[in-house]
């Protein structure tokens, strides 16, 4: 979105014998008031695994994060706060790559910052949230084919029980998977719309914003309000949220960093996932 600045145009010069204008009189500024707190998404990965993802979360102290099967998320109590940093590096291990996320948030000394990435995060405004009768629910069985989908579109990563993080809804063509969408992170009184993709052939039929329409209906219908996240390059999938009534929230920043010590081995299925985490979503 661009801005523009207009410049006020210039006052005259008052001429040498106009009058001085009396000078304005100034009011006392009214007292500040205590800072705003910080609002729920700006961590959203820890109000989840805090709140109604408790029961997956992993926890050391001041960081949290899910079990590496599910989603190689990992949260921090206060990006800011040293004593969280500490706790992260004993929760997943020395020399270990795992993406972190959060406002604020400078990465301590000793940590190697692997890969980072700018995104956007986007709120239900005016969504007009309705079921899609064509799609399916889709479990535990469907996973193998949802990896197949997830592999050939890239909306970001999927795990084996990420299904386990909230509903997932497809859609079918003749038997085979062709378009995905579901639910991840959910902050009290909000659910994140995730690995929203179609299969490239099926493209341009409206699928995907369907399955957001049907998540999102889902989530209305137990009173919480749909979030999302997407890359901050990908301006289509943007247009496309913006288009269906998400707003703009605010920028974000993902970063994969490095736990300091250990030494470098080979990669594993949980640290390529933490890789993957360090695109922000989402293809449409």
């Amino acid at each position: 979105m661009s801005t523009s600045i207009h410049r006020a145009p210039s006052s005259p010069s008052p001429s040498p014998s106009s009058s001085p204008s009396p000078a304005p009189t100034l009011s006392p500024s009214p007292p500040l008031g205590p800072p705003a707190e910080p609002h729920l998404l700006d961590n959203a990965a820890w109000a989840a695994l805090t709140g109604p993802h408790a029961s997956l979360a992993e926890r050391v102290g001041r960081a949290a994060r899910y079990p590496t099967d599910v989603s190689p998320f990992t949260a921090l109590a206060d990006p800011a706060d040293p004593r969280a940093w500490d706790d992260l590096a004993a929760l997943v291990g020395p020399g270990t790559v795992t993406p972190v996320t959060g406002a604020g948030m400078t990465v301590p000394a000793g940590w190697e910052t692997v890969q980072s990435g700018d995104g956007v995060q986007m709120v239900d405004t005016a969504l007009y949230a309705e079921p899609a009768p064509e799609a399916v629910r889709l479990g535990p069985a469907d996973v193998p084919e949802i990896l197949a989908l997830i592999a050939l579109t890239q909306p970001g990563p999927f795990l084996p029980r990420t299904v386990d993080l909230g509903t997932y809804l497809g859609i079918r063509d003749h038997g085979r998977l062709i378009a995905l969408a579901g639910e991840r992170l959910r902050p009290p009184g909000w659910t994140e719309i995730s690995a929203v993709c179609t299969h490239p052939d099926h493209r341009g039929r409206g699928l995907a914003t369907r399955l957001v329409r049907a998540v999102a209906a889902g989530i209305r219908e137990r009173g919480d309000t749909p979030f999302l996240h997407a890359a901050a390059a990908n301006t289509h999938a943007i247009r496309l949220y913006e288009s269906i009534g998400f707003t703009l929230r605010r920028r974000t920043r993902f970063v994969l960093v490095r736990t300091p010590g250990g030494e470098e081995g080979e990669e594993t299925e949980a640290e390529a996932a933490a890789e993957e985490a360090g695109q922000p979503e989402e293809t449409a």
